[in-house]
């Protein structure tokens, strides 16, 4: 089923590239709305793949904006989501 999700710490093209990368291998096409905020992905998903997309996005520190997060791990994600923007600019500049 095809849902829309908002998604914390996405800030630009980088970031988008990455969450398609990583989350096409579980989900197939995802689009990622970067004129929104907070942002938001759309992809199919089913029922039982919703854990794996959460620690998917954890992972890559872009947690649902649903989630409470603490401080600690609101840094942690906000270091990892600048880890993963970095690497999804890099990847698109790719020749």
């Amino acid at each position: 089923m095809r849902q829309t999700f908002e998604v914390q710490n996405v800030k630009c093209e980088g970031c988008a590239a990455t969450l398609k990368k990583k989350l096409n291998l579980q989900f197939g096409e995802v689009e990622v709305d970067l004129s929104s905020f907070p942002r938001k992905i759309t992809l199919d998903i089913e029922k039982g793949q919703l854990e794996a997309l959460v620690q998917t996005l954890r992972s890559l520190g872009y947690p649902l904006a649903t989630e409470e997060l603490g401080t600690m791990e609101n840094a942690e994600a906000k270091l990892k989501s600048f880890i993963s923007c970095a690497v999804g600019k890099f990847d698109t500049q790719k020749p």
